[in-house]
């Protein structure tokens, strides 16, 4: 009887499927492969255009319908090999200044790899990924000069870490308790401050928040695109007399723009004077902290109630990931603290661990800190320090070399690592000088040469170098320079752009 009951369950089975290999052999000769042509690839990234443009078979390739049917791996990756690889963005290339990115290493995306096959989820819990998680934001407010009470949590990038940061503030400074009631029910419309060069994600914060793009108020700068401090105060005391309750100064310690550091202290200063939080965002510049020769820049960050940072610049994590710091560690929980019947603690075991996601808004968190350890314990935050220097030295040198050559212009003199400047044209003005400036731009990308952006700095239009680069020679500074020249003369001559 038994054997029958045996032989109908065997003859009712499902077969059962994984994701595993069949022959894992294969799979570690391929794998050996990958890792080989990983090492090639950054190796020789200096011989490469910094970008090209995909040809219209390659964007087909990438209309193709849900797969279906399984083929063999060795095939996948061949077609990753053509249609991706040869296809970058170009942020790993040592002539790639476009916008503020990082330019990653080998031995974070090694941490990535590892990450990935061990497959933690870090909304918490007893195991060692989500002590690495912890350890990873201490070190980044040692970086800062916060103190070990203090609290942080790993997110995506700067554009997270600034909405976390923004969002204690308010929570803490509304007067009731908006996680309960909502914004609907503060007593005062809150105000935010900051300068008007503040990075576009605060606005998106503040319509996140709930309190609308009219609650950020944008303060005057200087010359030098450093937030008015008079005219800040000012514009506190007058809302407080119209009925508004201010909330929060946002400090910048670096702009988008032009890389200009606010005096930081004198922020903090007024923050404590008028009861007010204090923010930085520090995307582009918190990390001058560790840098030994342009520390003094950014004094009076460690003063701030939150900061926002971004390893995957300065320190070259691959992406992504961002930082973000909380002064009061209670006020930082209790904006974001939930506790489901299925998340609760206990004493022992799996669940025993820390919960790092009552610190922000996920509950999956992908395995952010090891990229970032493995880099720092290889490297010494040292040598990050040297590397900031030596990008801001370059910067200066660009400037010097624009300086230098009659046919260019600084649009605004160099702070750090970020260069404004634009090609004169002969009597060329407004959008005339824009279209032969942006001309050149395009082309220096299409050539390959390098990969530049542009911006608008006190009312004019120019191209903008950010040298956030670990692989940037001066001798690649020297090529821009003459490439600029040679295209800018190219274009006037022919009278017209590609």
């Amino acid at each position: 009887m038994d054997a029958m009951l045996k032989a109908a369950g065997t003859a009712g089975m499902v077969a059962e499927e994984t994701l595993d290999p069949v022959d894992w052999a294969d799979v570690q000769a391929l794998s050996h492969r990958i890792v080989d042509d990983a090492v090639d690839y950054l190796r020789d990234v200096r011989e490469r255009p910094v970008w090209k443009d995909m040809p219209a078979e390659v964007r087909e390739f990438f209309a193709a319908p849900l797969p279906r049917s399984p083929q063999p791996l060795a095939q996948v990756y061949g077609e990753v090999t053509d249609k991706v690889m040869v296809y970058p963005m170009g942020n790993i290339h040592p002539r790639f200044w476009s916008w503020y990115m990082g330019s990653s290493n080998f031995t974070g995306a090694l941490g990535d790899f590892l990450a990935a096959i061990q497959g933690s989820n870090l909304g918490g819990g007893n195991h060692a990924a989500a002590l690495m998680d912890s350890q990873v934001v201490d070190w980044c407010k040692q970086m800062m000069g916060f103190p070990q009470s203090a609290s942080g949590t790993l997110v995506s990038g700067g554009s997270m870490a600034n909405i976390i940061g923004l969002t204690v503030a308010r929570n803490t400074k509304a007067g009731i308790d908006v996680r309960e009631h909502g914004v609907a029910a503060i007593e005062k419309p809150l105000r935010f401050y900051g300068s008007d060069q503040l990075h576009s994600c605060h606005r998106k914060a503040m319509e996140a928040l709930g309190l609308g793009n009219n609650a950020l108020r944008r303060i005057p700068t200087d010359a030098g695109l450093r937030i008015d401090i008079e005219a800040l105060r000012a514009a506190i005391t007058e809302d407080r007399a119209a009925g508004f309750k201010p909330a929060c100064i946002i400090g910048n310690a670096g702009t988008v723009n032009t890389g200009a550091i606010d005096n930081l202290q004198a922020l903090a200063k007024l923050a404590h004077e008028e009861d007010v939080w204090f923010h930085v965002d520090g995307c582009i510049g918190a990390l001058i902290a560790v840098a030994p020769e342009n520390a003094h820049r950014v004094a009076g960050i460690e003063w701030a109630d939150s900061v926002a940072l971004d390893p995957h610049k300065w320190l070259h994590a691959p992406f992504e990931v961002g930082c973000a710091l909380v002064r009061d560690a209670s006020a930082h929980r209790k904006t974001f603290a939930v506790t489901p019947e299925y998340l609760e603690s206990t004493p022992r075991g799996l669940a025993s661990g820390h919960w790092l996601h009552d610190y922000g808004l996920q509950t999956s968190r992908g395995f952010r800190a090891l990229k970032v350890w493995m880099a720092l314990k290889e490297h010494g935050i040292e040598k990050f320090g040297r590397l900031i220097d030596q990008n801001i030295a370059q910067g200066h040198y660009l400037g010097t070399l624009i300086e230098a050559e009659p046919l260019l212009e600084l649009v605004a003199p160099p702070s750090i690592n970020i260069v404004c400047f634009r090609y004169r044209g002969d009597g060329l003005t407004g959008e005339r000088q824009k279209a032969l400036n942006t001309e050149i731009m395009l082309r220096l990308q299409e050539d390959g040469i390098a990969a530049l952006s542009d911006t608008t700095v006190h009312g004019q239009h120019c191209l903008r170098v950010a040298i956030n680069n670990h692989r940037t020679r001066r001798d690649d500074l020297d090529l821009l320079v003459r490439e600029t020249v040679r295209l800018g003369q190219e274009i006037l001559k022919s009278g017209a752009a590609r």
